[in-house]
C-alpha cells in the first residue's frame, strides 16, 4: 500500500469515532499491539529530543531500499501516536517518506486534540523519521 492509501485507511478508521475519548482509547489500543522495542535499542542515542515522555525510535534500511521503523514510549497515548506514524511510514523508501504529505494528522484532528507538549512530541517524532530518511536516502 502507498503512504496515501494507508493514511486514507487511518482516516476511515478514526472517522467512525465521534468522541475523542474513544479516539484516545483507539490510540492506546494501537500502542498496546506493537511489539516492544528490545532493551538494547532503548539508548540515549535513540531517544527523541522534544518529547515530554520518553520515545525511542530506530530505523533499519531493508535490502529492497525501504525503511522499517521501530519505536516505543513510556506513555500510553504517545506510544499509540508513534505506532500510528510507524504504520503510515514504515516499509516505504526514504524518498517516499520525505515526499509524504501526512494529511491524516490534520484529517483525524490529532494535532488539534493533543496537548501542546504532545503536539510538539508528534512533530519531533516526524522530524526524526524524516531525518532517518535523509540519512538512508
Amino acid at each position: 500500500m502507498t503512504i496515501n492509501e494507508i493514511q486514507d485507511e487511518v482516516i476511515e478508521e478514526f472517522g467512525g469515532l465521534d468522541d475523542w475519548m474513544d479516539r484516545y482509547q483507539m490510540l492506546i489500543d494501537m500502542g498496546g499491539e506493537v511489539e516492544p522495542l528490545p532493551e538494547q535499542h532503548k539508548t540515549e542515542q535513540n531517544l527523541i529530543d522534544g518529547c515530554q515522555s520518553r520515545v525511542w525510535l530506530v530505523a533499519e534500511k531493508q535490502a529492497d531500499g525501504t525503511l522499517v521503523f521501530r519505536a516505543e514510549s513510556d506513555a500510553l497515548i504517545v506510544k499509540g501516536i508513534v505506532t500510528l506514524l510507524l504504520r503510515v511510514l514504515s516499509g516505504h523508501t526514504p524518498q517516499e517518506i520525505l515526499d509524504a504529505d501526512l494529511y491524516f494528522i490534520r484529517e483525524i484532528g490529532l494535532s488539534e486534540h493533543l496537548s501542546p507538549t504532545r503536539s510538539n512530541g508528534l512533530m519531533a517524532m516526524l522530524r526524526q523519521m524524516k531525518a532517518y530518511a535523509l540519512v538512508y536516502r
